[in-house]
């Protein structure tokens, strides 16, 4: 009988040895994923990539949670396969089971919702802390304001136990929210991104773009701060929106750099609908451990109710040409703008706080123009100037924030929204779904958002709407569309 050895090399990667050409090809093809959108990259059209991702390679590299694929494939093949399993011995790591009262010396800080209380964990916080203490590995699916800065806080003291642990976050307003409840709770932190690059620290809370840049320093040895430095003692890793975790230069990051370290948790309110996107995360982090459902929470108070409007405008042209043209009429025609705050926004805003999310700059800018008083937030804006307009949101009442998707998407933490507009978003599932939870974040006079739905009547806008209703349903979101004029 011939012998294949599955070489197990980290708590990531795996080397398959022992395989003739043939099996390693039906190895490859089982997973091998069609990438979603790569027909309209210029490297498809041209001919240059056929569009798929291979996660195992022809020499037979592959990663641990590919085995369920290819194992069969050597069964079926009549081989004996022997595991040389060569990573460290992790089996001290064991957490205790959490309850409620378990951080009740926790009392939270002024200017919180529950301001001057002690912590109590909510239900759904103890499934994931639990949960993630007995998988090392695991993804757990958590919507927006259901507790995560907190919930990531009390991991990090998990394993401060046995170490130190890495968070990751995709923008620098996430790791000053972060570090806040950090410091809350008294744990030793630091920072990792611009100019602040703490490295001591039991703690480090980083953007993966300065992580990539550190590594970078390391490939070039040119004495700045380097990755081995950041996980010089780290035996934790913890993922905040896991699913950019699909991008390549994370997805590098975790797979190499950070492939010994055996405590992989990650957080997202949203997974990647596609297989390749969900594979990725599976192989970098861990598989979905579970999921909480945003309408027990809407249920329970601990996040808003809400109710969508579409308000579909009748447009004088229904046909504007292809969707780049189209596009750009829709999000930058002056007097169609004007019109629809004057008719949509301004009269539904009513003197309460909004949130008015935009794809695209001129677009805000336009708004901004338009909507007295209001603030435009993008990923151009000085990080002051984004948690200044954010503050005054919390504090005070008719105040307009508009802000672009990708700030918004993971960068805005405001309790006190009570309107929130989307214009023109598109199709994307975790836009759309993190746009969502952006409002229903609860406040002490807050239990229910009103959610607008700004769209158009011609073709891609149309069919757009046709995604993004499903979107509503699968969520459980209650919403109506309306055809309304603007001319």
């Amino acid at each position: 009988m011939k012998t294949a050895i599955i070489k197990i090399l980290d708590e990531v990667n795996v080397k398959i040895e022992g395989a003739d050409p043939l099996v390693r090809r039906k190895m490859v093809d089982a997973c091998r994923f069609f990438v979603p959108n790569a027909r309209h990259t210029p490297a498809y059209k041209l001919g240059r990539w056929d569009g798929y991702k291979n996660l195992c390679t022809i020499g037979g590299r592959t990663y641990l949670a590919m085995l369920e694929r290819v194992l069969p494939i050597l069964i079926e093949a009549g081989y004996h396969v022997d595991i040389d399993d060569q990573r460290q011995d992790f089996s001290f790591i064991k957490f205790d089971e959490l309850k409620s009262d378990s951080y009740s010396h926790f009392i939270w800080p002024e200017g919180h919702p529950f301001e001057g209380q002690a912590l109590s964990l909510y239900d759904h916080q103890l499934d994931v802390l639990n949960g993630c203490g007995q998988n090392l590995q695991s993804v757990y699916i958590a919507p927006t304001a259901a507790g995560k800065t907190i919930v990531t806080a009390i991991l990090s003291d998990m394993i401060g136990k046995y170490g130190g642990s890495l968070v990751i976050v995709p923008t620098k307003d996430l790791v000053d929210q972060t570090c806040e409840e950090y410091h809350n709770m008294g744990l030793d932190y630091g920072k990792f991104y611009g100019d602040e690059k703490n490295v001591t620290a039991q703690h480090i809370v980083g953007t993966w773009q300065s992580l990539e840049q550190a590594r970078l320093n390391t490939k070039k040895q040119n004495g700045k701060v380097t990755i081995d430095q950041v996980l010089d003692g780290k035996v934790g890793v913890i993922v905040d929106e896991t699913h950019k975790a699909k991008g390549t230069v994370l997805l590098d990051l975790l797979c190499n750099e950070m492939a010994h370290i055996p405590i992989r948790w990650g957080l997202t309110g949203t997974l990647p609908e596609d297989e390749i996107g969900q594979c990725s995360l599976e192989c970098a982090v861990g598989p979905t451990s579970g999921k909480i459902d945003n309408r027990d929470l809407q249920e329970k108070g601990i996040l808003s109710k809400c109710h969508i409007d579409v308000l579909q405008t009748v447009e004088l042209y229904e046909k504007i040409g292809d969707y780049h043209t189209e596009n750009k009429f829709l999000t930058s025609d002056r007097k169609r703008i004007e019109s629809i705050v004057e008719k949509l926004i301004l009269p539904k805003k009513d003197g309460q706080n909004a949130l008015i999310l935009v794809d695209k700059i001129p677009t805000g800018k336009l708004l901004e123009e338009l909507i007295p008083g209001s603030i435009f937030v993008h990923g151009g804006t000085p990080k002051d100037k984004r948690k200044e307009a954010y503050d005054l949101a919390k504090t005070n009442d008719d105040i307009t924030v508009i802000a672009t998707t990708g700030v918004a998407s993971t960068g805005i933490s405001i309790n006190r929204i009570f309107k929130l507009f989307m214009f023109e978003l598109g199709k994307s599932y975790i836009k759309i779904i993190q746009t969502i939870g952006r409002g229903l974040r609860i406040a002490k006079d807050k239990d229910f958002v009103n959610i607008y739905d700004i769209c158009a009547n011609t073709k891609y806008s149309k069919k757009h709407l046709t995604v993004r209703k499903k979107h509503y349903r699968t969520h459980g979101y209650p919403h109506k569309v309306n055809k309304v004029e603007i001319y």
